[in-house]
């Protein structure tokens, strides 16, 4: 168990809101977030770290993706 380290592209408003658009994966395939539920400070389960959880919705799954010090990260 553990995570994935991804690269995202990512919104950041005048607020310092961030808002995750994309996502690409280890192997370099790209995918649109259609949307992201829920964002809340919380802990990976799987990996053992703190950071912001986004709960997304990606081709029809969700999904939590995690940024944890400017670096997203997936559960594996």
């Amino acid at each position: 168990m553990g995570k994935v380290h991804i690269e995202v592209v990512a919104k950041h408003d005048k607020e310092g809101r961030i808002r995750p658009l994309s996502l690409q994966w280890e192997d370099g395939r790209k995918f649109p977030i259609d949307r992201v539920l829920d964002i809340r400070q919380a802990a990976s389960l799987k990996a053992g770290l703190q950071g912001m959880r986004y709960t997304c919705r990606i081709a029809g799954k969700e999904v939590y993706l995690f940024c944890d010090a400017g670096k997203w990260f997936l559960e594996k």
